[in-house]
């Protein structure tokens, strides 16, 4: 069969680049792209895309489903930063390049041999699986095309593939990969789902609507899109779910570049070309949180809503359009691609005063919230305390406590801050505090384990998400069950030990594996609940050995299982 390699980009930057101005094409680095075998690259997630809470920062490269491919540096550099962790970017490498630029490479199955041997030496002496480094300059360099690691699926729930990234080494800013010449194969413009008009004032109206009102449309021979013409007045501007494919790939990408035009001067432009991570929170200001709460869909607001801080925005307007009776408007949204794909959808919109039909249901409650000052409150022993700016907008909070289940607004509101939830547990003696933590309950009733903070007769926790919460019960202890092996066996000719370990309650928060008593380090893969030690990692001189292996969960139930296995030296 023939042998895939997964290929980067050998990167000759030139200074010059501009930040200020990503759209100067000569101000570029210069890329050569390595293609071993002729193999195309396909992607299966762009720079820019929308994901829970934050912007995708990178390029998810297809790997076939498989793991092991050979990675290659882009350009010479150095190692600036190794980090293992079970979430996020799994196994990740950091190369710093002279010319001020960081690659990244994430999802990794392991490293190269140099590298391997270096960090794992960190692992032993700190004793833990999850780490983070930064080596020096000198400790770690690296040729352009050398082979850094090899492609995998750590970091989560993910599946096999490659997350490459290239960031300002200064601000640690991501910038769109593409802008370095990376070449994709796509002719496909991208698609239009949904058309959302939104009334931005309470004297404003689409159809006699003052709420988030869909605007049907139909399909032209061009391929582009003409709305239903609307009757409008006042402060408007629109939303539209949309995405891009690529060809030879099914995964539906963002979009690069989302304009709206009102009789064919710019009114908005969200360009997806670089952005610092602490931006990252206002993705829920740039999309109807509400909509996308309730129907999981993502409409991407073409107008910025006052507390949206996003650099993504490329346009002195913020997108309001103003709407005047007797006037007749032309808006243009353009959705468009990084290879220049468009796909454009009108909407005749008619200036015209009409009464007012629906305007949105408004309900107080004692719990007011000033979203520019501190606010805190307290029902039968549950406190929620809020700091100033940790709501958007002022808003009447809901608030009611049953028992033990707390119930915070509504969870289709986003936050800007995290907010503080306490619940009073003097009425529980000692032994059953021990058991208690605080969790989240979704709309389908199933709970999470929120990270609990226990003090006396309260216990705490810090959460930036609106809903239910509760006081739960954890008494039963993690499960340990050994998987590739059994107790008193020969393992000469294993590589490796395998360990399925479980919690059903709050959720492992520790494991330490021990092999005659000093520690080992064991690789968690989350979605398998496998623990796996490389039995090369040590030098075995006896027969016989003992293994341990310690299961914490989140409230303190512990769970250990000793087994011996006999191995001869090789």
């Amino acid at each position: 069969m023939k042998k895939l390699v997964v290929l980067l980009f050998i990167i000759s930057f030139i200074s010059g680049f501009s930040q200020g101005d990503l759209s100067i094409s000569n101000s570029l680095p210069k890329t050569y792209f390595k293609k071993p075998l002729n193999i195309p690259l396909v992607l299966s997630g762009t720079f820019g895309e929308l994901r829970t809470n934050h912007f995708h920062a990178g390029l998810d490269i297809k790997t076939e489903q498989k793991e092991g491919l050979k990675v290659y540096a882009s350009a010479n550099g150095y190692v600036s930063r190794i980090k293992i962790s079970l979430w996020g970017y799994g196994k990740a490498l950091y190369i710093t390049h002279p010319n001020g630029y960081t690659t990244v490479y994430a999802h990794l199955s392991k490293f190269n041999p140099i590298i391997e041997k270096y960090i794992k030496q960190k692992q032993y002496k700190k004793e833990s699986f999850e780490i983070q480094v930064f080596p020096k300059s000198n400790e770690l360099p690296i040729k352009s095309n050398e082979i850094i690691a090899y492609t995998g699926s750590t970091g989560g729930f993910v599946g096999p593939h490659l997350h490459f990234e290239i960031r300002n080494t200064k601000t640690e800013k991501p910038i769109n990969p593409m802008l370095f010449g990376v070449t994709i194969k796509d002719n496909i413009k991208p698609t239009i789902n949904t058309l959302i008009g939104y009334s931005l004032s309470d004297s404003s109206a689409i159809n006699q609507i003052n709420t988030p009102v869909q605007i049907p449309f139909k399909k032209l021979k061009n391929g582009n899109l003409l709305a239903t013409k609307i009757n409008a007045i006042g402060t408007i501007s629109f939303g539209i779910n949309a995405f891009d494919r690529l060809n030879n790939a099914a995964n539906k990408n963002g979009l690069y570049d989302l304009k709206m035009l009102v009789n064919g001067k710019k009114q908005f432009e969200f360009i997806a070309s670089t952005f610092s991570f602490s931006e990252s929170k206002y993705i829920n200001l740039l999309i109807d949180y509400k909509r996308f709460e309730e129907l999981k869909q993502r409409i991407q607001k073409c107008f910025i809503e006052p507390q949206n801080k996003l650099s993504l925005y490329k346009t002195p307007n913020n997108g309001y359009i103003t709407i005047k009776d007797g006037l007749n408007y032309t808006v243009k949204i353009i959705a468009s691609d990084f290879k220049g794909n468009k796909r454009t959808i009108t909407i005749p919109v008619q200036g015209k005063k009409l009464p007012i039909l629906v305007k949105p249901e408004v309900s107080t409650t004692p719990y007011k919230i000033d979203y520019t000052k501190f606010s805190k409150f307290t029902q039968n022993g549950v406190t929620i305390a809020f700091p100033k700016n940790t709501f958007y907008n002022n808003l009447y909070l809901k608030f009611d406590v049953s028992d033990t289940l707390a119930k915070i607004h509504v969870p289709t509101v986003p936050l800007n801050k995290k907010f503080t939830l306490t619940f009073n547990v003097s009425k529980y003696n000692q032994e059953a505090r021990k058991q208690l933590y605080i969790a989240y309950v979704n709309e389908n009733g199933s709970t999470s384990y929120q990270p609990t903070v226990k003090k006396d007769s309260t216990f705490y926790t810090r959460t930036k998400k609106l809903g239910n919460y509760k006081l739960m019960t954890d008494s039963i202890a993690p499960t340990i069950k050994l998987k590739n092996f059994k107790d008193k066996q020969w393992l000469t000719h294993y590589n490796y030990l395998k360990v399925k370990i479980n919690d059903e309650g709050s959720g492992i928060k520790s494991y330490r594996g021990e092999i005659d008593g000093s520690w080992i380090l064991m690789e968690y893969n989350v979605k398998k609940g496998m623990l796996t030690y490389n039995l090369n990692d040590k030098k075995f001189n006896t027969a016989k050995h003992q293994l341990k292996v310690t299961v914490t969960d989140n409230v303190g139930n512990k769970t250990i299982v000793n087994s011996t296995f006999f191995r001869k030296k090789l």
